[in-house]
């Protein structure tokens, strides 16, 4: 898309003053990348994106639309004898902001279309530049309300809802010439239908549930259960925290990003997430980077490998809460790979960038049916336009 163009369409979503550009000087950017995601679980995703951003001296507005486009035919989809499906989902997203000196406001507003959900997010944020500049402050909140139902199936007659309250606190501190250190807070209040309309699980005997083992197959699993299965469970509400701090260094030639994030929510879940990016600047034009993360996981504390339930005369007798979605078992997560950008604009050589990120994760699942471990692989590819 012409970059002049995108300018010219976020200025008149935003409802800004086409004389903008002649009380300020404008700069921005337009750009957009090409992911593609696929595992040992038959999971395949193609991501293409499309963004543009334009900014002023006080002034800010900018535009993204991704689209999802999934195939799968996973171990649980299979243990359905369901056959493989392929869905396309649909996001986008506004934001604008103004800030004339130290104190500023922002604003989003994002949505997400499926065949068989949609969620529509709007948010807003204040923040402050202290200290002359050496520390950033920001409060935000998000309010989101997402409806899930089944293909086909009007709202009106099928519908699970969810909303969800989010506030995330950020300090920023610089804390000198190479080196800040970045606090970020979370908190998010759920509320509503959770589970997934098409996820069923078997149930088990009590005297067989302790020794059905560890990423049991759909045969095994199929050969030990009780006749038929139940539909998920999960609570209505949920309360989730985390805390993060990022520390990004300067170094000569190069640049250090480490980052640690501790979760935990009402369901018992607690996680840790550390994540490491060092950024070589080989020369003018080349940068190269390597990418570790690692995430490990307990369980929510209705989790169970195997659910203990009855077959009763009129009725199927089972734990309240109960759900067959591994990411809610213990699990531990490494990914790495590498990154590289080329810039080749004319005369400043950032005007015109291309990227490439290639990464690997093995995700361990320690309390799970059907599969232990899954490998997936993630290639990005993106393209940047700056312009003034």
């Amino acid at each position: 898309m012409n970059r002049h163009r995108l300018s010219g369409k976020l200025l008149a979503v935003l409802g800004l003053s086409s004389s903008l550009s002649s009380a300020q000087s404008l700069r921005g950017e337009t750009g957009g990348e090409v992911a593609v995601y696929g595992d040992s679980d038959n999971v395949w995703v193609l991501t293409p994106t499309a963004r543009g951003s334009v900014r002023g001296a006080d002034l800010g507005a900018s535009a993204t639309y991704t689209v999802d486009i999934v195939s799968a035919a996973s171990v649980d989809i299979v243990s359905t004898a369901s056959p493989r499906w392929t869905e396309v989902r649909h996001a986008g997203s506004l934001a604008a902001g103004y800030q004339p000196g130290n104190f500023g406001a922002s604003g989003f507003l994002a949505t997400s279309i499926e065949p068989d959900f949609v969620s529509t997010k709007i948010g807003a944020s204040a923040s402050a530049d202290l200290a002359r500049k050496n520390l950033s402050l920001s409060l935000g909140y998000a309010y989101e309300h997402d409806v899930a139902g089944r293909t086909g199936t009007p709202y009106s007659v099928y519908a699970l809802r969810l909303d969800r309250h989010e506030i995330s606190a950020t300090a920023l501190v610089v804390v000198g010439r190479a080196t800040t250190l970045t606090s970020v807070l979370d908190l998010s209040f759920e509320s509503g239908r959770q589970e997934k309309p098409y996820r069923f699980l078997p149930l088990f005997d009590a005297a067989v549930a302790a020794g059905v083992p560890v990423g049991a197959s759909v045969d095994e699993v199929n050969r030990l259960r009780l006749p038929g299965k139940i539909a998920e469970r999960l609570p209505d509400t949920r309360q989730r925290a985390a805390a993060s701090l990022r520390l990004m260094h300067r170094l000569e030639g190069s640049t250090l990003t480490v980052l640690d994030r501790v979760y935990f929510d009402g369901w018992g879940q607690l996680a840790n997430t550390t994540d490491l990016k060092w950024v070589f600047e080989l020369s003018r034009r080349w940068s190269l980077w390597p990418h570790l993360r690692f995430h490990e996981q307990s369980a929510a504390s209705f989790w169970r490998r195997a659910y203990v339930g009855r077959v009763v005369p009129g009725q199927v007798v089972a734990p309240e809460y109960r759900s067959g979605d591994r990411e809610l078992g213990p699990l531990r997560t490494l990914t790495a790979g590498p990154g590289a950008a080329f810039d080749f604009g004319s005369p400043d050589p950032r005007r015109l960038s291309v990227t490439l990120e290639v990464e690997g994760s093995a995700t361990d699942f320690r309390d799970a049916l059907y599969i232990d471990r899954r490998w997936a692989g993630l290639v990005v590819a993106g393209f940047t336009a700056r312009f003034e």
